[in-house]
C-alpha cells in the first residue's frame, strides 16, 4: 500500500497542501480532482518522490520513503514507480521501442527480456506499427500510448498519471481511459490519476477531491 500522512507543502507563504492524508490500495484506480490551485499535482508529485513535503509522511509497502537519500530513492522510484505526464516527456531522437526501453535501460535490466517486454506492451497499447517511429513521426494519442507504455516497462506497482488526456481529442481521451483499466486489470498495477476530465474520475474506483489544500 502507498500512503501519505499529514502531508503539508508550503510555495512562498502560500501553503499549497494543508495536511493531507491519503492511501492507494494495490491495483486500484484513484482519480485526484479539484479547480486549478487546489493542489493535485503537488500530491502526485509527493506520492510519487518527485518532490519532497514540508513535513509528514510517504510509506510505499510499509518503506519510509521520506527522509530516504537521493539514490536508494531513485532505485526505489525506477523499480516500483511508473510516470505519464499531459506532454509525453518522449526523447525526440529515440524511436518509440527505445522511449519505452529507456527506464529498463537505466535499470540496467536485461536487454532482450526489456525489448520482449516492450513488444508485449507496444501489442496492448495497440502501436506495434510505430515501433520505429521517432515520436515527431507519431500522432498526440499514439505518443501518449508510448508515454504509458514506458512508465509500465519495469512492472511498477503503482503508475501516477497527471492529467494524461488533457492533451487528447474526445475519442483518443476515452480509448486512454479505456486502457488504464485494462491494464490495471491485465497487471494488478494502481493507477493514480489527476484529472479535469470527470467522464474518467468517475469510472474510478475511488475519487479524492480536493480545495484549498485539503481532502473534501
Amino acid at each position: 500500500m502507498l500512503e501519505g500522512r499529514n502531508i503539508h507543502k508550503k510555495y512562498g507563504n502560500l501553503e499549497v497542501l494543508k495536511g493531507i492524508s491519503i492511501n492507494i490500495n494495490p491495483a486500484e484506480i484513484v482519480s485526484i480532482v479539484g479547480s486549478s490551485g487546489a493542489g493535485k499535482s503537488t500530491l502526485l508529485h509527493i506520492l510519487g518522490t518527485l518532490d519532497k513535503a514540508d513535513s509528514g509522511q510517504v510509506f510505499l509497502d510499509k518503506t519510509e520513503l521520506t527522509h530516504m537519500d537521493a539514490r536508494p530513492l531513485s532505485v526505489l522510484r525506477n523499480e516500483k514507480i511508473g510516470f505519464v505526464f499531459q506532454f509525453h516527456n518522449l526523447m525526440a531522437e529515440l524511436t518509440a521501442e527505445e522511449n519505452i526501453c529507456l527506464p529498463a535501460w537505466i535499470g540496467k535490466r536485461d536487454q532482450k527480456e526489456t525489448r520482449a517486454r516492450a513488444r508485449e506492451l507496444m501489442d496492448i497499447l495497440n502501436i506495434t506499427h510505430r515501433a520505429d517511429h521517432l515520436p515527431s513521426e507519431m500522432s498526440g494519442g499514439e505518443q501518449q500510448r508510448v508515454a504509458v507504455a514506458r512508465a509500465l516497462i519495469n512492472n511498477p506497482s503503482y503508475v501516477f498519471a497527471d492529467e494524461p488526456s488533457g492533451n487528447l481529442d474526445t475519442r483518443n481521451a476515452t480509448e486512454l481511459h479505456d486502457l488504464f483499466f485494462t491494464l490495471r486489470d491485465s497487471y494488478g498495477c494502481s493507477f493514480v490519476i489527476v484529472t479535469h476530465n470527470l467522464a474518467l474520475a468517475e469510472r474510478s474506483d475511488r475519487i479524492v477531491e480536493l480545495k484549498d489544500g485539503q481532502i473534501v
